[in-house]
């Protein structure tokens, strides 16, 4: 992983951004150490900042789920959720826009927080979020998008985690739907994209925290949480409680700043201020480990994305 200067890191005050699904928890358990590295946060006056793609829950939820897990003393402006970056989005850049909405309370929530309002006729954009697409919604988007209407999308995830062995179609799965049907170019926010993680660092003031010195962003997720902290100039740790394996990692040209086993390995650090021995967690052993794996199915397609995706003729 990338050298770092242990006395200049812990000299700089570092906030950090912080993902939630296979970092904080999985499914409806803590990942253990989790807990103990809010606490730590918490007791240190360290700034953090939730970071999340899901735009299906309200920060609000957010702070009941971690409740229910044991995580407790947090309000809901510790939480960022690419609903909420999708609505300061369009509030700063069309704030008289109007919007045809599939997706969940989170980001309906979000988009009438900012007053942009909901229109089926002719919407300015078609905003697409996590929720139960059903053909008759994704027919008006369509629909709507042939008027005119632009694609907007909440986050890139193919595919969203509901458990060890489950997934379910993400946000990016239904705009692919879109795109092929209309021919229409989707834009989409949330990480990786550099507005979130722009957005994100502002919030630290809001938080009554003065200006970190430096930001880290803390992920399991190589295409999203590390690829965009990297493109936004900031530190970035992957840990592998998540969706990445340690053999995963070198299939990337970018790679993080440092790999942990989990946040626990962080505890310490943030409480006594002084940098464990090794840059990355103590349990890893990266010469041992495998340089390439094959055929491994990413969270994201950012990539292919970026290839014209052209309307396919119509045939009777």
């Amino acid at each position: 992983m990338n050298s770092m200067n242990h006395a200049e890191y812990f000299i700089m005050k570092t906030g950090y951004l912080i993902d939630m699904d296979g970092v904080i928890y999985r499914e409806n358990q803590l990942i253990p150490g989790a807990a103990d590295f809010v606490q730590a946060l918490q007791d240190t006056g360290t700034p953090f900042l939730f970071l999340t793609n899901n735009s299906a829950p309200t920060p609000e939820d957010l702070v009941v789920r971690l409740e229910h897990l044991g995580i407790r003393g947090l309000s809901s402006r510790f939480f960022y959720t690419s609903a909420l970056n999708t609505a300061d989005f369009l509030s700063e850049t069309d704030p008289e826009c109007t919007v045809f909405v599939i997706g969940e309370g989170g980001l309906l929530t979000a988009l009438h927080e900012r007053r942009i309002a909901n229109d089926a006729i002719r919407p300015r954009y078609v905003v697409v979020g996590e929720g139960e697409a059903t053909l008759g919604k994704l027919g008006k988007a369509h629909e709507c998008i042939e008027r005119g209407a632009r694609l907007l999308v909440t986050n890139p995830d193919n595919w969203c985690p509901v458990s060890s062995t489950k997934t379910r179609p993400g946000a990016g799965a239904i705009a692919a739907f879109l795109e092929a049907s209309t021919g229409a170019r989707a834009y989409y926010l949330g990480k990786p994209n550099g507005y979130m993680f722009h957005r994100a660092r502002r919030k630290f003031s809001e938080l009554s925290f003065s200006e970190p010195d430096q930001v880290v962003m803390i992920g399991d997720t190589m295409e999203t949480d590390i690829r965009g902290a990297i493109e936004s100039g900031i530190l970035s740790y992957l840990v592998l409680s998540g969706s990445t394996q340690l053999e995963g990692i070198a299939d990337y040209v970018y790679q993080p700043t440092r790999v942990l086993q989990s946040v626990a390995d962080l505890v310490e650090e943030i409480r006594t201020g002084k940098a464990s021995d090794r840059l990355d967690s103590p349990a890893l052993l990266l010469k041992d480990a495998p340089m390439r794996t094959v055929g491994q199915r990413h969270q994201t397609d950012i990539l292919k994305l970026q290839k014209p995706r052209p309307r396919p003729a119509m045939t009777k």
